[in-house]
């Protein structure tokens, strides 16, 4: 699609095909469009079709499907040494824990201030905060906390349709604690046949952990498929550890 033609959405209206996303030689690829609201049917619509909304303060609401896609397929999970140890120190520790869904809005506030290298600001605007507030009130945005000492101290956020999860931020204030996250996010899913999560851009970091990036209709085909099987149960026992920490 040609830059000057981006769609322009009014609320309610459909999004455009995925695939009519800008290419890799334009100034942004990816984008899909622009405006329509943030209301969970539309975020629902957006996320079943492959799509995430991503933009800074002052600027419409930009939608997104890059191609590729990154994703994180549970199996492919890199626990590295050192993360290993980590893990199994903190599954043993009787302050420690992980909660699900206890303080949403506390991690998606914690994301949000978070400062990140080479970024200044946030795309985690206001608008978009109360937005998965709405979502996890309607039971489709989760929360991951790492807990010490009954303190929150790191923590992510995610959307979930059917058994097609969709990672969006991670927060910490400990060495290591948004990696706990992460890996309790993986031990839940694997625990529950997720096969996969979508990471959405292409980063060393993810990379590093076994995410790859897959094409676009794959990626879409994985959605449809995992949206019409039955939801995570969004609870997290001590158990679920032994997922990834009885791997070789």
């Amino acid at each position: 699609m040609a830059e000057n033609q981006l769609p322009w959405l009014e609320p309610q209206m459909p999004f455009p095909s995925a695939h009519s996303a800008w290419g890799a030689q334009s100034s942004a690829p990816g984008l899909l469009a622009a405006g329509a609201a943030l209301d969970v049917d539309t975020l629902k619509s957006a996320y079943g079709n492959g799509i995430f909304p991503w933009f800074s303060e002052g600027q419409p609401i930009l939608w997104w499907s890059p191609e590729p896609r990154m994703v994180l397929k549970v199996d492919d999970f890199i626990l590295h040494r050192s993360l290993k140890k980590t893990l199994f120190r903190f599954s043993q520790d009787s302050d420690s824990e992980i909660r699900v869904d206890t303080a949403f809005e506390r991690v998606i506030q914690s994301c949000a201030q978070a400062i990140r290298l080479q970024q200044s600001g946030t795309w985690i605007v206001p608008a978009m905060v109360q937005a998965y507030i709405d979502m996890h009130q309607r039971g489709y945005s989760h929360s991951i906390e790492v807990w010490k000492n009954q303190q929150l101290v790191a923590g992510l956020y995610c959307i979930s349709l059917g058994q097609a999860v969709f990672g969006e931020s991670m927060f910490t204030t400990v060495p290591d604690g948004s990696k706990i996250a992460l890996a309790a996010l993986l031990a839940l899913c694997k625990a529950q046949g997720v096969a996969w999560i979508d990471c959405q851009q292409n980063t060393t970091h993810l990379a590093s952990l076994g995410a790859a990036p897959i094409g676009r209709t794959d990626f879409l085909n994985k959605v449809q498929a995992a949206k019409a099987l039955p939801p995570v149960d969004w609870r997290f026992t001590p158990l679920y550890w032994n997922q990834i920490l009885s791997s070789p």
